[in-house]
Protein backbone atom coordinates (compact mmCIF):
# COMPACT_ATOMS: atom_id res chain seq x y z
CA UNK A 1 0.00 0.00 0.00
CA UNK A 2 1.41 3.64 -1.14
CA UNK A 3 1.53 5.75 1.92
CA UNK A 4 3.19 8.91 2.35
CA UNK A 5 3.66 10.11 6.06
CA UNK A 6 4.15 14.34 6.90
CA UNK A 7 5.97 14.66 10.41
CA UNK A 8 7.82 17.59 11.86
CA UNK A 9 5.31 20.11 12.12
CA UNK A 10 4.30 21.86 14.76
CA UNK A 11 4.68 25.52 16.60
CA UNK A 12 8.12 28.39 15.88
CA UNK A 13 8.33 31.65 16.80
CA UNK A 14 9.61 34.20 13.83
CA UNK A 15 12.87 33.81 13.05
CA UNK A 16 12.70 29.67 13.94
CA UNK A 17 13.10 26.32 12.48
CA UNK A 18 11.37 23.42 11.97
CA UNK A 19 12.33 20.09 10.29
CA UNK A 20 9.72 18.07 8.14
CA UNK A 21 9.89 14.51 7.16
CA UNK A 22 7.59 13.16 4.30
CA UNK A 23 8.23 8.99 5.42
CA UNK A 24 7.59 6.99 2.27
CA UNK A 25 6.34 3.66 2.20
CA UNK A 26 4.95 0.92 0.07
CA UNK A 27 6.67 1.73 -2.91
CA UNK A 28 10.67 2.49 -4.10
CA UNK A 29 11.18 6.42 -3.40
CA UNK A 30 13.82 6.45 -5.86
CA UNK A 31 11.92 6.43 -8.82
CA UNK A 32 9.99 9.58 -8.08
CA UNK A 33 10.32 12.70 -7.93
CA UNK A 34 9.11 14.58 -4.63
CA UNK A 35 7.25 17.51 -4.14
CA UNK A 36 6.33 20.23 -1.18
CA UNK A 37 2.97 21.80 -1.17
CA UNK A 38 1.28 23.85 1.55
CA UNK A 39 -1.78 25.50 2.28
CA UNK A 40 -3.03 28.07 4.60
CA UNK A 41 -6.50 28.82 6.05
CA UNK A 42 -8.74 30.37 3.41
CA UNK A 43 -5.91 29.96 0.06
CA UNK A 44 -5.09 27.65 -2.36
CA UNK A 45 -2.46 25.49 -2.06
CA UNK A 46 0.64 26.49 -3.55
CA UNK A 47 3.91 24.46 -4.25
CA UNK A 48 7.20 24.96 -2.18
CA UNK A 49 9.68 23.00 -3.54
CA UNK A 50 10.34 19.78 -5.99
CA UNK A 51 13.57 17.43 -5.66
CA UNK A 52 13.82 15.08 -8.87
CA UNK A 53 15.62 11.79 -8.15
CA UNK A 54 17.01 11.78 -11.90
CA UNK A 55 20.00 14.52 -11.24
CA UNK A 56 18.82 15.50 -7.55
CA UNK A 57 17.87 18.81 -9.15
CA UNK A 58 15.66 21.50 -7.31
CA UNK A 59 13.16 24.03 -7.38
CA UNK A 60 11.50 26.41 -5.05
CA UNK A 61 8.89 28.60 -4.61
CA UNK A 62 10.41 32.59 -4.63
CA UNK A 63 8.31 32.88 -1.15
CA UNK A 64 10.88 30.37 0.57
CA UNK A 65 14.00 30.26 -2.35
CA UNK A 66 16.91 30.80 0.64
CA UNK A 67 15.19 30.07 3.49
CA UNK A 68 13.86 26.34 2.82
CA UNK A 69 16.16 23.41 1.71
CA UNK A 70 14.92 19.73 0.48
CA UNK A 71 16.88 17.52 0.34
CA UNK A 72 15.69 13.36 -0.07
CA UNK A 73 17.64 10.30 1.67
CA UNK A 74 16.58 7.18 -0.69
CA UNK A 75 17.81 4.63 1.34
CA UNK A 76 15.62 6.05 4.29
CA UNK A 77 12.72 6.31 1.99
CA UNK A 78 12.79 10.15 3.60
CA UNK A 79 12.43 13.24 1.69
CA UNK A 80 13.20 16.31 4.26
CA UNK A 81 12.40 20.13 3.93
CA UNK A 82 14.68 21.92 6.22
CA UNK A 83 12.71 25.67 6.79
CA UNK A 84 14.84 28.42 8.26
CA UNK A 85 13.77 31.91 8.96
CA UNK A 86 10.50 31.08 8.89
CA UNK A 87 7.91 33.80 8.82
CA UNK A 88 4.19 34.05 10.24
CA UNK A 89 3.44 34.00 6.59
CA UNK A 90 4.68 30.17 6.69
CA UNK A 91 1.78 29.08 8.74
CA UNK A 92 -0.45 25.81 6.48
CA UNK A 93 -0.66 22.61 6.08
CA UNK A 94 2.31 21.28 4.72
CA UNK A 95 2.06 18.24 2.22
CA UNK A 96 4.52 16.05 0.28
CA UNK A 97 3.27 14.44 -2.63
CA UNK A 98 5.19 11.58 -5.53
CA UNK A 99 5.51 12.47 -9.16
CA UNK A 100 4.24 10.26 -11.52
CA UNK A 101 7.77 10.53 -13.10
CA UNK A 102 11.45 10.55 -11.91
CA UNK A 103 11.56 14.24 -12.70
CA UNK A 104 8.82 17.25 -11.47
CA UNK A 105 6.52 17.22 -14.01
CA UNK A 106 3.84 18.47 -12.11
CA UNK A 107 1.71 15.48 -12.56
CA UNK A 108 1.49 13.93 -8.72
CA UNK A 109 0.51 10.33 -8.08
CA UNK A 110 0.19 10.03 -4.23
CA UNK A 111 -0.19 12.60 -1.33
CA UNK A 112 0.56 12.39 2.18
CA UNK A 113 -1.94 13.65 4.77
CA UNK A 114 -0.40 16.92 5.57
CA UNK A 115 1.54 18.74 9.28
CA UNK A 116 0.52 21.43 10.65
CA UNK A 117 3.47 24.27 10.76
CA UNK A 118 2.25 27.72 12.77
CA UNK A 119 4.71 30.24 13.06
CA UNK A 120 4.03 32.88 15.95
CA UNK A 121 5.04 34.29 18.65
Amino acid sequence: QVQLVESGGGLAQPGGSLRLSCLASGFTLDYYGVGWFRQAPGKEREGVSCISSTDGSIVYADSVKGRFTVSRDNAEKTVYLQMNSLKPEDTAVYYCAIDKYRYCSGTWKHWGQGTQVTVSS
